[in-house]
């Protein structure tokens, strides 16, 4: 595990996924039922190769041993990049559950 990954498991609690060119972190709500994937980030060179989803697959398959039944994503339309976002979460089959003035919140059944 990476140096950020040791921080991001130590001062937040979370989990992470690591691949050479890229990285998911992600925790669990609602008493267990839920899974969030706080950020995926992949490396710009690496974009559109279905790493992010192969990523979130891992997750996916984690939070179903530990009972999870739901998958959490959030999207904040007024930061860089926030289209390209939602259209990873939507390809991704991931449905809209409600949304704000800055906050879209997408879910997917595991």
């Amino acid at each position: 595990m990476s140096l950020y990954g040791k921080y991001i498991k130590e001062h937040r609690g979370d989990g992470i996924v690591e691949r050479e060119h890229g990285f998911a972190t992600f925790r669990y709500l609602n008493d267990g039922n839920s899974i969030y994937i706080v950020d995926i980030y992949v490396d710009t060179d690496f974009r559109k190769t279905g790493l992010a989803a192969e990523m979130a697959d891992e997750i996916c398959r984690h939070g179903k041993k530990l009972g999870a039944k739901e998958l959490l994503g959030t999207v904040v339309p007024s930061a860089r990049n926030s289209t390209e976002s939602l259209k990873v979460l939507l390809a991704y089959g991931m449905t809209l559950q409600s949304a704000s003035p800055d906050l879209i919140i997408f879910r997917k059944d595991l």
